[in-house]
């Protein structure tokens, strides 16, 4: 499986919404053509892992130009939009929500200031007044994250985990995490090592046959807890991608491989400005007790006059860097599983249903793993592109939302929705109104 792995693409309004006075824009689209010339050599994307700082100051009028954009670059990677994953950075978090709204600087302050910050943080997110506080400043973040399954609220869903079949009876465990917790307390700047990970979100349970890959949009050394974060990400995740640092960096460890994606559009007056991205191909080595990935790195940097990307190279002046990881497989080796086809339509009728492979996997209790499915996330971004009210109307008469969640914000609400028809085995159901309902536009 090839992925596209980018970062900190800071659509920036009101630049963003006039491209022909867009000077930001020409990297962009240099990114999108060479991403279309490599992926002629290398075959399509399987999934597209945005690290963060999509927008600027996160406003929706911002996120409107990046989903454009994204659809290109999806477009000409031979990648579905459905398999967009994407993380919060600190350029998505509203700084005027986290400056002026009492409640959400009482909330990250009580975190904070706390002696013992896990346990405060898990008495803020069950607390529902402090729980939509300390998300507030995301709002227009989770919206634009919703399509994708990538929404994050609280208590359910701090973070998020999607699932991809790696083939050879492998699973690649996304984990996206959230880095912005206390990100723009009082309306500031972060500091380096003044934000706040916690345990609650590096589980990365190690699984048998489960390669877990973290997505953050920062790095562990911006957590106050960095070092245990570090540990834990580096014992338990296969695969780490980071953003916000605007430095393009691979490193490798008999356990894992690091990526930092550089900047699609780092702020040209900086020191070091490159933009950068990565393409990584995933392939299963071995079966047994210990199993092995190899990794395949390309590594690509911008260059001016002529402007283009250019691959980086290693220490032997390639421009492959390649690594090989063990991973804990099961003791006997396995069948190959097919990989699911990304063409695989929603009514192809050698599918399964969507409802026989809702049940949750191994090391996944959540409901959450069964949403990773092509034809699933398929379904899932279909149903937020129709209006609110045919998604109200289609949650109702399934039995998939109650009074109660009305009063939650539709990121969360339909966020549980759509978990309660994996849960249920309503997700042959669902496609079916959702296809009803495409219908009548």
């Amino acid at each position: 499986m090839l992925l596209l792995h980018i970062s900190d693409i800071h659509f920036k309004s009101p630049n963003c919404l006039n491209p022909s006075t867009d000077p930001e824009r020409p990297y962009r689209t240099a990114l999108v053509q060479d991403v279309e010339k490599r992926v002629q050599a290398l075959g399509q994307v399987g999934a597209i892992l945005i690290g963060g700082d999509i927008a600027f100051k996160a406003a929706e009028d911002e996120y409107k130009a990046a989903t454009q954009w994204i659809s290109e670059l999806a477009a000409v990677a031979g990648c579905p939009m459905e398999r967009v994953y994407v993380v919060p950075g600190n350029h998505d978090v509203d700084r005027t929500v986290a400056a002026n709204s009492m409640a959400t600087r009482n909330a990250q302050k009580a975190i904070l200031n706390s002696g013992n910050k896990e346990r405060e943080l898990r008495g803020q997110m069950h607390d529902p007044d402090t729980a939509r506080a300390l998300f507030a400043p995301i709002e227009a973040y989770n919206n634009f994250a919703s399509p994708f399954g990538c929404q994050v609220y609280l208590p359910d869903q701090p973070y998020w985990s999607q699932d991809l079949e790696l083939g050879e009876g492998v699973t690649l465990r996304i984990h996206g995490l959230t880095s912005v917790f206390l990100s723009g307390v009082d309306g500031k700047d972060d500091e380096q090592r003044g934000l706040y990970l916690s345990p609650l979100q590096t589980v990365l349970d190690p699984v048998r046959d489960v390669v877990n890959l973290v997505l953050s949009h920062h790095p562990p050394d911006w957590f106050m807890d960095c070092d245990d974060a570090e540990d834990r990400i580096c014992g338990r995740a296969h695969i780490h991608m980071f953003g916000h640092k605007h430095r393009q960096r691979y490193q490798n460890d008999e356990r894992y491989v690091r990526f930092h994606a550089g900047a699609v559009n780092p702020d040209r007056d900086e020191q070091g400005w490159q933009p950068g991205y990565n393409l990584v191909e995933l392939k299963i080595a071995s079966q047994g007790a210990f199993r092995q990935i190899e990794v395949k790195s390309h590594l690509l940097e911008w260059q001016t006059n002529p402007d283009r990307f250019r691959p980086r190279l290693n220490d032997d002046d390639e421009h492959i860097f390649s690594h090989v990881i063990r991973f804990p497989g099961s003791a006997e080796p396995l069948q190959a599983v097919p990989s699911v086809s990304l063409d695989d339509s929603m009514t192809a009728p050698q599918e399964p249903s969507l409802s026989s492979g809702s049940a949750a996997k191994v090391g996944d209790d959540s409901g959450v793993g069964s949403m990773g499915t092509a034809r699933t996330r398929n379904l899932v971004f279909r149903f937020w592109q129709l209006r609110s009210s045919d998604r109200r109307e289609i949650a109702r008469s399934l039995g998939l939302i109650t009074e109660e969640d009305m009063k939650f914000l539709e990121t969360e609400r339909y966020g549980r929705a759509l978990r309660r028809a994996a849960q249920e085995g309503k997700l042959d159901a669902l496609a079916c109104e959702v296809e009803k309902w495409e219908a009548r536009k």
